[in-house]
């Protein structure tokens, strides 16, 4: 009787090996499972190397992990097809998988039915290969993890406990719940950050435009005049000549800032320093909070609710955060999970989470209900957001029209004051002239 070689998963998330005597993979993955523990890789002894999968080219791509001898690895990272597929795109995908496999259609047929209405040219490619991998005897979840660029961590692994779990449609319809609701958010910070993006826009477009063709019309006429100028006019004609007349130089400037920005940015410290920033920034620094919070709260509830266990959960939420400040929490909590201690007070301890949070968790996980707690904390905080962004738009309207005013007023006001004082000067000759009469 063939041995098969298994690394799993216990209840707090811990890994586990063994090997088990048994007659076949499919008995093994059913051993393990009956022992309480979720199978990560399950391969027979002796043949882990012609299990590999996908490090050399095509022959690698094609091995079949279901069949005799192959790897039962949920961990495969084999670079899909990637881009080109809009989370919006997913997020109808999944919605529809999820109907079709609860109206009792196979998940393979579900699957070849949507590749062929598919109009997304990359996702129905994708389809395609997930119906071959799954008719060569993967599991759903192994054919999803070959697209980790497609489909993350926290799809590839909710799907896994579903399957495990018995429930795949149950985790396809919280799949489509959790994106709808982040497509949703991300739709309403987008839409908020439209007006004060096009006001900045509409700003740098009028005074290019003043600096370059209006303000020299105005120095050839005050130089025909041979009027003395003020100081602010001097200033906003060198501004004028300086971006007239350097005008490649001023954009090299400004592209060399950018990428030194966005360099920075990428580094550990440069990273850390940016998100802090957005967290406590001003007018957007609350909504981004919020929307990072229910983030947080929405991905640990779903992926609880779904059975995945509570350390593999914090682990995704901790590379799905989004934000350093808030990654750097949850591994906190993942690292406190893993001794012992509860969530709450490692929530607290991080002056992340506001005390509202802190004090929802401590009672999901008192009365054992922190799944449902967590999807609560979520949907209070997208109300907030919505609070939140619609005092941030009414905020920052006023503080953009006034800095486009401020603008074009001073460049206005500059070029009328060597005028003005002109005007002042020929009242003044005038009625010198009238006295001595």
């Amino acid at each position: 009787m063939p041995k098969y070689n298994y690394v799993a998963l216990d209840a707090r998330g811990n890994e586990t090996k063994g090997t088990l005597e048994v007659g076949s993979q499919n008995e093994a993955i059913g051993r393990v499972k009956e022992m309480g523990l979720f199978p990560t890789k399950i391969v027979e002894a002796g043949k882990e190397e012609k299990a590999a999968v996908g490090k050399k080219g095509k022959g690698a791509a094609k091995a079949r992990p279901g069949k005799k001898g192959g790897a039962m690895n949920f961990n495969i990272k084999i670079p899909g097809l990637g881009g080109g597929v809009k989370p919006k795109v997913l997020t109808t995908f999944t919605r529809q998988l999820a109907t079709l496999v609860d109206a009792g259609l196979p998940l393979l047929r579900g699957l070849r039915v949507l590749e062929k209405q598919e109009r997304n040219r990359n996702l129905k490619d994708i389809l395609g290969e997930l119906s071959t991998s799954i008719e060569g005897g993967s599991t759903f979840s192994e054919a999803l993890a070959q697209h980790p660029k497609v489909f993350n961590r926290l799809f590839v692994n909710m799907v896994k406990a579903g399957e495990l779990g018995g429930v795949l449609e149950v985790v396809l319809k919280r799949l489509a719940e959790f994106s709808e609701k982040a497509q949703k958010i991300k739709g309403k910070v987008k839409a908020a950050m439209f007006y004060p993006v096009a006001v900045l826009v509409v700003a740098v477009g009028i005074m290019i435009l003043l600096m370059c063709f209006v303000v020299p019309k105005f120095k050839d006429v005050f130089a025909g005049m041979g009027i003395t100028m003020p100081g602010f006019t001097l200033f906003v004609l060198y501004v004028s000549d300086l971006i007239r007349l350097n005008i490649m130089a001023t954009m090299g400037v400004v592209a060399v800032v950018v990428v030194l920005f966005l360099l920075f940015i990428k580094t550990k410290f440069g990273r850390r320093l940016w998100d802090k920033f957005k967290l406590i920034m001003p007018a957007a620094g609350p909504v981004i909070s919020k929307v990072a919070i229910s983030r947080f709260a929405r991905t640990l509830g779903t992926l609880v609710s779904s059975g995945v266990p509570i350390l593999q959960a914090l682990n995704i939420v901790k590379e799905t955060a989004g934000n350093v400040i808030i990654s750097n929490a949850v591994s906190q909590v993942y690292d406190a999970v893993k001794e012992g201690e509860t969530i709450t007070a490692t929530l607290e301890s991080s002056n992340v989470f506001p005390p509202m949070v802190v004090s929802m968790v401590d009672v999901g996980e008192q009365t054992g209900a922190l799944p449902e707690m967590l999807l609560r904390i979520a949907d209070g905080y997208d109300e907030e957001v919505d609070n939140a962004v619609a005092a941030m738009t009414s905020l920052l309207e006023p503080i953009m029209i006034i800095f486009l005013a401020v603008i074009v007023g001073s460049i206005v006001i500059a070029m009328f004051l060597p005028l003005i004082e002109m005007i002042k000067n020929l009242s003044g000759a005038e009625g010198g002239g009238g006295k001595e009469k």
